[in-house]
């Protein structure tokens, strides 16, 4: 069965229970495991696996079905999309964080100044990549519920080596620490109609907004940087139904004029954004 054929086959209800119930049944299951290895509990280590098991269960349980919503585009310039729900949903293969119709961008100028994957070391800085530092804005107009900014800008993991280690042991043990350390610094705005934008792997400090300011959308309200579980500095961005990730379920997004043709949509992978040229454009 398919995760499209599993959120099919539950109501609302089920898959927003699924989205709140999934975070703690990673850390929960390897836990018991742990427990039972090292002698502290008895015969925890078959539950632990089921607790796993279950776990991987929801995170093909698809968010309840909602409306498209199109937003203003949160970069200017020649932004480039990775992981695209234009090009398969859920985007980042899982459906937990919200992240089902997430998409990550880019900056990628003409002069191929964004260093290659494996054309230099397993650890650039993030001030060698043109996206670190530049200006993210608002995609909606609303009132900014939750701001995180305490997490470091690592060094890319910029060879294959290094990209390796990030998904099989980073990613891993990031997971244990809960939403936070998988966003690093993040900015959650809670547009007029309810729904939540947010603007995922920021830099460190560059925070310009506070919790319970409101914002118009183009509005700038950080940096993009590079904390939390990324390979290089770039922007995630989602609509969610929930300002927690760890709990949310994803909504389906448009950017407005952000395909390549300049109609609303998205770029699929490895496109251009269409949206908001740079200001020297």
């Amino acid at each position: 069965m398919s995760a499209g054929d599993v959120g099919t086959a539950t109501g609302p209800v089920v898959r927003r229970l699924a989205a709140r119930i999934r975070p703690p049944l990673l850390p929960l299951g390897i836990l018991l495991i742990l427990a039972d290895a090292l002698g502290v509990l008895r015969w925890t280590a078959l539950l632990g696996i089921a607790v796993l098991l279950g776990a991987g269960l929801l995170e093909r349980v698809r968010p309840p079905a909602a409306p498209l919503r199109v937003v203003e585009s949160p970069v200017r310039g020649p932004w480039r999309a990775l992981n695209s729900p234009a090009t398969k949903v859920p985007s980042h293969g899982t459906h937990g964080l919200g992240q089902t119709w997430a998409i990550d961008l880019v900056l990628d100028p003409p002069d191929g100044s964004r260093p290659e994957l494996g054309s230099g070391g397993q650890w650039r800085r993030p001030e060698e990549y043109p996206a670190f530092g530049t200006p993210l804005l608002s995609p909606v107009d609303g009132v900014v519920v939750r701001v995180h900014q305490r997490r470091r800008d690592h060094r890319a993991r910029s060879g294959w080596v290094s990209l390796l280690y990030l998904i099989v042991v980073e990613g891993f043990v990031r997971s244990f620490g809960g939403a936070r350390w998988i966003a690093g610094n993040h900015v959650v705005v809670r547009a007029d109609d309810g729904v939540h934008a947010a603007l995922v792997h920021l830099r460190r400090g560059s925070v310009r907004v506070r919790p319970g300011e409101r914002v118009a959308a183009g509005q700038q309200l950080a940096e993009c940087g590079n904390s939390g579980n990324s390979s290089e500095p770039h922007l995630h961005v989602q609509l969610c139904d929930s300002p927690h990730l760890a709990a949310a379920g994803g909504l389906p997004m448009a950017f407005r004029a952000g395909a390549p043709d300049g109609t609303d949509g998205l770029p699929a992978n490895g496109e251009l954004l269409g949206a908001r040229p740079g200001p020297d454009a």
